[in-house]
């Protein structure tokens, strides 16, 4: 089989190979062809049995590119994995507003059109917390992501934009997240993320680390209700779980274009990727 495995545009700066090299090593492993291919210069799947937008990392920073890129994969009907539809509803973090009206069991999310100081504290009253979150509905990696504490003001650079809030959460700084990574709708593998000392952010290129480790309790079925949400199937998905104000695990983010899979945290996984991705191009 050949695969097209996109990757980020020519200018974007951050390290992705860590995670490109060692999926594409899982498939190749298996006896496929891969092709790293920028999802900007990604016109044509002829000649490929399967593309994959598992590396389209900075699809944030051109939104309107991403989406118009879709569009055309939809219409054109590609043979992509995970689909065009369910990449289009997962590029926009509102999604997760849209799972807490269904009873999921989700960090409380509020969707602000023009976020200001008067939002801010509406927002306070409503989620019933003097700390909050605000990001970004299309972000990735923590981009444009704040914790506000009593008084603080809208940072200038979002200031007026749509954004979203939630609580703060402390077991980020303590227990950390949850990702639970799941191929052909099963459950794989789970990580630990943690955030260094002095910050919340867990991700790599804020020197958060990631560490294998057995699935907490209850976790597997609040992750399986959100991937039963989604509007697809999947190929392959990650669901990060935070443990909440009230003792219990919660959805933060139900990653389906381009997660990390964190492959390398548990080798034996990738025979399981690639047997899914290979199924999928069958």
């Amino acid at each position: 089989m050949r695969l097209a495995m996109l990757t980020p545009a020519p200018d974007y700066e951050a390290e992705w190979r860590w995670a490109f090299d060692v999926e594409a090593e899982a498939l190749r492993a298996a006896g496929a062809e891969v092709v790293g291919v920028p999802w900007t210069e990604f016109a044509d799947p002829v000649g490929f049995d399967l593309v994959l937008p598992l590396v389209t990392w900075g699809y944030h920073l051109r939104h309107a590119e991403w989406l118009a890129f879709l569009g055309r994969a939809e219409a054109e009907d590609w043979p992509m994995a995970n689909p065009p539809q369910l990449l289009r509803w997962n590029s926009d973090k509102a999604y997760l507003a849209e799972l807490g009206r269904q009873g999921l069991a989700n960090v409380p999310t509020l969707e602000v059109d023009h976020l200001n100081e008067a939002a801010l504290a509406a927002a306070h009253g409503v989620l019933g917390t003097d700390q909050l979150v605000i990001k970004p509905p299309v972000s990735a990696a923590a981009w444009g992501t704040y914790r506000l504490g009593p008084g603080e003001p809208v940072p200038a650079e979002v200031h007026g934009s749509r954004m979203l809030v939630q609580p703060w959460l402390g077991s980020v700084t303590q227990e950390g997240e949850y990702s639970l990574i799941f191929f052909g709708g099963r459950f794989s593998h789970c990580v630990a993320k943690r955030p260094k000392a002095g910050d919340f952010r867990v991700q790599p290129d804020h020197g958060g680390t990631t560490i294998a480790c057995a699935l907490p309790n209850g976790a597997l079925t609040v992750a399986e209700a959100a991937l039963a949400a989604a509007p697809t199937p999947t190929t392959y998905a990650r669901v990060d779980l935070i443990r909440g104000n009230d003792g219990g695990l919660q959805l933060m983010e139900l990653e389906l274009i381009e997660p990390a899979l964190f492959l390398h945290c548990v080798p034996e996984a990738t025979g399981r990727f690639a047997a899914a991705v290979l199924a999928a191009a069958a």
